[in-house]
């Protein structure tokens, strides 16, 4: 029986109108509440979201706000998200959004797309879940699912087969309910078609209308992409601490984790010793060294493998790199990068 669009849509709504979860953006799609939220679940589970989504908007709730937000505090509610530059480019959107469109969001995909952090997915899907204007949202999810649903069996990543699908997704693009449409696809390869392992078929609209799984195809498609191998980086991490203050400095504008707090480290692995003949040429004097647990931490090209020394200190160099402050303020006001984030002490 041929998949019509009628048929695609009322499969694919009924399924949702039922099975849909209930999410803080999803049951108040402000256009405010959906923008941040689609820049936080990028690469971001759901489950990991939630929480700091309801911090975000509790402390930023409009963009008047979050134009005039400090980078500390802004970072400070984001750590643990990671990605900090869609952070970054949230308060850029923002300053635009309120010298360029007089503080009101735009509502269509042309204007969302030139701001910063908002790429064709994002436009797509904040101009049709908040605005309901008719334009696809293509993320990984639709892909996946669209591709098994349909038998496009080439490795998605590929620009032809992710054009294809676009196309074909606009086809079936309905006149009512887009934002509600392109939110089932999403949640169909979110809670149903998933990406490893044995797909929920049993519970899915298109069970019988997917040719994927009508030709036992599922493990084949999507065909899976060759990833570069991740770059390797050493780091030796110093936990310097002085009258129960910590030495942290800020790292620089550009580049990996730009303008977020860190504490004193360097390139590769560096011995005890190597150690303090580096404090001593700082000009520190210690009482106490200790090793701490070896970290490895993953970004998405790279990977750190991290040593660290939990050092007291009895004295500091009067011309001193670091800022000092407390546990307290580390947990509460200066944002540490997860990487970081290891090697703070629990109390």
């Amino acid at each position: 029986m041929t998949l019509t669009k009628i048929k695609f849509y009322n499969l694919l709504i009924n399924w949702y109108d039922i099975q849909k979860r209930s999410l803080p953006w999803r049951d108040d799609p402000t256009a405010f509440r959906v923008w941040i939220s689609e820049m936080m679940l990028q690469q971001t589970r759901v489950e990991t979201v939630i929480p700091y989504f309801a911090e975000f908007v509790k402390r930023i709730p409009e963009v008047t706000i979050l134009a005039k937000i400090t980078d500390d505090e802004l970072y400070k509610l984001w750590q643990g998200l990671g990605y900090y530059n869609r952070a970054k480019n949230l308060k850029k959107a923002a300053n635009i959004i309120m010298n360029e469109f007089d503080g009101v969001i735009p509502s269509t995909y042309e204007e969302l797309i030139m701001l910063p952090g908002i790429g064709p997915y994002s436009a797509g899907a904040i101009s049709s879940i908040a605005f309901n204007k008719k334009y696809p949202a293509i993320d990984g999810n639709v892909l996946r699912v669209i591709a098994r649903i349909f038998k496009f069996q080439n490795v998605l990543n590929d620009k032809i087969v992710k054009k294809k699908i676009e196309e074909k997704v606009k086809q079936l693009l309905p006149d009512k309910r887009v934002g509600d449409f392109n939110q089932a696809l999403m949640e169909i390869g979110a809670i149903i078609c998933l990406p490893k392992g044995k797909p929920n078929c049993l519970n899915c609209p298109f069970q019988f209308d997917c040719m994927a799984y009508r030709e036992d195809l599922l493990q084949i498609i999507p065909a899976k992409k060759i990833n570069n191998a991740r770059r390797i980086e050493y780091k030796t991490i110093l936990l310097l601490h002085y009258n129960g203050l910590y030495a942290i400095h800020k790292r620089l504008e550009r580049g990996l984790l730009s303008n977020l707090w860190e504490y004193p480290n360097f390139e590769n692995y560096l011995s005890k010793e190597e150690v303090i003949l580096l404090l001593q040429n700082e000009g520190y004097s210690y009482s106490n060294i200790f090793d701490l647990e070896e970290k490895k931490h993953i970004f998405s090209h790279l990977e750190w493998y991290l040593i660290g020394y939990n050092i007291e200190v009895l004295s500091k160099p009067k011309t001193d790199l670091y800022e000092w402050v407390s546990l307290q303020d580390i947990k509460k006001v200066y944002s540490i990068p997860k990487a970081f984030q290891y090697f703070t002490p629990l109390k």
